[in-house]
């Protein structure tokens, strides 16, 4: 029986699409990765496969793409630079920085990572530079199994920052950059150097 007009769905609203809802973010990761210097051999071969994914529009920043999609993370410091921020993550049990999916309302990757340390952290006033410190691809159990092309940060805490372990974290501690917890998710420690030379380079800003 054919849909008969008031039955049909009204433009004005239907939930927007994945390549409407994500246009302004996809556009933020593609001008951020495509004039990024890689901070390695690894990071540029992530890189240049990430960009190769933005290819496929707006819905390679979806959680819905099983094929793989980006996703935004940070490493976390103390506002002297001396400790670093992990969570105990409650899934795999490893300690690995803060991150994860990008949503529609995130603009920008910088805000995307930002967002989910303030989430994940529970600590307000947190500072992020908008340069990237890596990108890394792993697999991950999203959606029956898929990929994660995480685009990471730097991000810093203010002063006499109190931590709050979220839902998706065991435990939140801080650590010494030269002396990490194990188990360590792969790709955690190597963000060390980037992000305190960040750090050193120019002050962290409280937002993209």
């Amino acid at each position: 029986m054919p849909e008969s007009p008031t039955a049909a769905a009204d433009p004005r609203t239907s939930p927007p699409t994945d390549a409407e809802a994500y246009a302004a973010l996809h556009a933020d990761a593609v001008a951020t990765l495509e004039c990024w210097e890689p901070t390695g051999p690894a990071a540029a071969e992530a890189r240049d496969r990430t960009v190769r994914l933005l290819a496929a529009g707006p819905v390679a920043m979806s959680r819905a793409r099983r094929a793989g999609h980006v996703t935004a993370s940070a490493l976390v410091l103390d506002a002297t630079g001396s400790r670093v921020l992990l969570c105990l993550h409650g899934k795999f049990r490893k300690w690995v920085q803060l991150g994860g999916h990008c949503e529609p309302a995130d603009r920008t990757l910088a805000g995307a990572a930002l967002r989910e340390a303030g989430e994940e952290s529970g600590i307000a006033g947190l500072r992020i530079d908008p340069v990237p410190i890596d990108v890394d691809i792993h697999p991950v159990n999203c959606q029956g199994g898929s990929l994660h092309y995480d685009v990471r940060f730097a991000v810093l805490a203010p002063p006499a920052a109190t931590e709050r372990v979220s839902d998706e974290s065991e435990a939140l501690a801080w650590f010494p950059p030269d002396h990490l917890p194990e188990p360590l998710a792969g790709g955690t420690a190597k963000l060390v150097a980037p992000a305190l030379a960040t750090l050193r380079r120019a002050p962290l800003r409280p937002a993209p």
